[in-house]
């Protein structure tokens, strides 16, 4: 039997997990509550996560399974039905027989703030919100139940296709900026998380906790001047630094040694490309 894997959640990050696992011959299911994507060809799963009726029939035989689903609210509660009670759903009614790898997508919210100091997969989890704090008790139980084979990748903040609601904040003059305290921000490509997801299905022996950043870690001041740049908006004003988020610098050696690269290594590398400005010269320090 071949690679057979479930990605419980195939919203965007799924969608461009499943093009990788399809390039490379693997066969793919992608589980939703709502309808399936006329534009993937892949088998699609109608189910709830908070509803363990509705995963009665899954397929048999499913050797992988990324859990990435997205809450459709940012309230606990809503974390709490697919975190960690929608995987504890599905991994029930899953053919246990079969199934070799579980890759739990989790967030570098569980981290909560370091002060500005370099984190990795050793340094200690303190979530400061809800939505971290329902991850990591996810991460906790995963790993309590399935220690042999699950994997953790914890995410920093991702950009990319349809996910401009800053840029859009910036040219309306609706943001704010710490510049008197440094903050720092970590992010990732959207295609790059995809590429991660599919790089760790395929390792042989992954280690059970990954940091999926991309290699430059930022001040938010100068993350946002230079995306103001880019669409010729003026400089963010003096501001707050985001609620509940906390600075850190995320580091992303492990993933990276693992065989792993980003394409896009900068975010302003990769916003301007997004944004059609890559011509305009290299950014700016």
């Amino acid at each position: 039997m071949g690679v057979r894997v479930l990605l419980a959640g195939c919203g965007d990050v799924g969608l461009r997990v499943a093009q990788r696992l399809r390039a490379r011959g693997d066969e793919v299911w992608g589980l939703r509550r709502g309808g399936a994507d006329a534009g993937m060809d892949l088998h699609w799963l109608h189910a709830d996560l908070g509803d363990p009726a509705s995963l009665r029939d899954l397929p048999r035989g499913l050797t992988q399974l990324v859990y990435l689903p997205a809450p459709g609210r940012g309230d606990a509660d809503a974390h709490r039905v697919l975190f960690p009670d929608g995987l504890r759903n599905l991994l029930a009614a899953l053919d246990q027989a079969a199934l070799q790898r579980v890759l739990l997508v989790s967030s570098s919210a569980v981290y909560g703030d370091h002060a500005g100091a370099w984190v990795d997969e050793s340094t200690p989890t303190a979530p400061l919100a809800g939505n971290g704090k329902a991850l990591r008790a996810t991460e906790q139980w995963l790993a309590a139940v399935r220690p042999a084979d699950a994997v953790v990748l914890r995410l920093a903040g991702l950009y990319g296709p349809g996910r401009l609601g800053l840029v859009a904040r910036l040219r309306a003059g609706a943001v704010g900026v710490p510049r008197q305290a440094r903050h720092w921000a970590n992010r990732l490509h959207v295609d790059d998380a995809a590429a991660a997801i599919a790089h760790l299905l395929q390792l042989a022996a992954p280690q059970p906790l990954y940091l999926g950043v991309d290699d430059t870690p930022l001040p938010l001041d100068v993350l946002y001047d230079e995306l103001a740049r880019l669409v010729g908006a003026p400089p963010p004003a003096d501001g707050l630094a985001p609620a509940l988020v906390g600075s850190k610098r995320l580091c992303n050696a492990r993933l990276r040694a693992s065989g792993w690269a980003p394409r896009w290594p900068d975010a302003r590398l990769g916003y301007a490309a997004l944004l059609g400005q890559a011509g305009r010269g290299p950014p700016m320090a």
